[in-house]
């Protein structure tokens, strides 16, 4: 099997995929998932797709990611590995998509409008 490259994004982050035939490690950034994301939620959402694949053990990622906080690379990486999982094997489809996690989810932060405080929120009103 050669090299899968697959991108995902999430709010500001994006994140590119490379995954091979190997022994399950996971390297971000030329880090660790481990020192990359301290938290266990984190490390569960990066690795929910081979989770729900059982394919723990089978590839090796390697990531570059950047843009955007910690939670929003994680799952920017989930979504990736989620469709290169789909290439690997078109059955995986039928597992990921249900949890959603096959969904480009597209909230963004609005822009900041002139003339108001925030994107919503306007100055305060004085009447007299």
């Amino acid at each position: 099997m050669e090299t899968i490259h697959k991108i995902g994004r999430r709010k500001t982050a994006v994140a590119r995929v490379y995954v091979s035939q190997g022994n399950g490690s996971i390297t971000i950034n030329q880090r660790d998932i481990n020192d990359y994301f301290p938290t266990a939620t984190l490390q569960y959402k990066v690795k929910q797709p081979f989770a729900l694949t059982s394919n723990e053990e089978t590839y090796d990622v390697n990531v570059n990611v950047y843009g955007g906080g910690i939670t929003g690379q994680a799952e920017a990486i989930r979504l990736a590995l989620s469709r290169a999982m789909c290439e690997v094997d078109a059955e995986n489809r039928l597992v990921l998509k249900p949890e959603g996690l096959l969904t480009r989810d597209p909230r963004m932060v609005e822009r900041k409008k002139f003339g108001q405080k925030k994107a919503r929120k306007k100055f305060q009103f004085s009447k007299r």
